[in-house]
């Protein structure tokens, strides 16, 4: 486990797209810590350039890789976790039973 190099505040955002489904729908709202703790099969939200991308993260041998749960999607490699920009700590959801929390 390793703390995630960020700091502050959680905030949301919306899922856009259906890479994350079945888990996360398209539209469904994510909560992210930024200093949440890292480990092995967490979801994350890392940044690819430009863009933020949300991500599950696998650990390697001295390496660490960024997966969608949807079949076909690029497998991306990272040699560290400074692309980590946080991790989802819950998903949200209008009804209080119908909200998912990850540790």
């Amino acid at each position: 486990m390793q703390e995630s190099s960020c700091g502050g505040e959680p905030f949301a955002l919306r899922v856009i797209g259906d890479t994350m489904a079945p888990e996360f729908k398209d539209g469904c709202i994510i909560i992210i810590d930024p200093s949440g703790v890292i480990k092995d099969g967490s979801y994350v939200l890392a940044r690819q350039g430009e863009e933020y991308i949300f991500r599950q993260l696998e650990f390697g041998e001295g390496v660490y890789y960024l997966k969608t749960l949807q079949a076909g999607h690029e497998v991306i490699e990272l040699p560290d976790l400074t692309m980590v920009e946080g991790v989802i700590i819950q998903q949200g959801a209008r009804r209080r039973a119908d909200r998912k929390h990850y540790s």
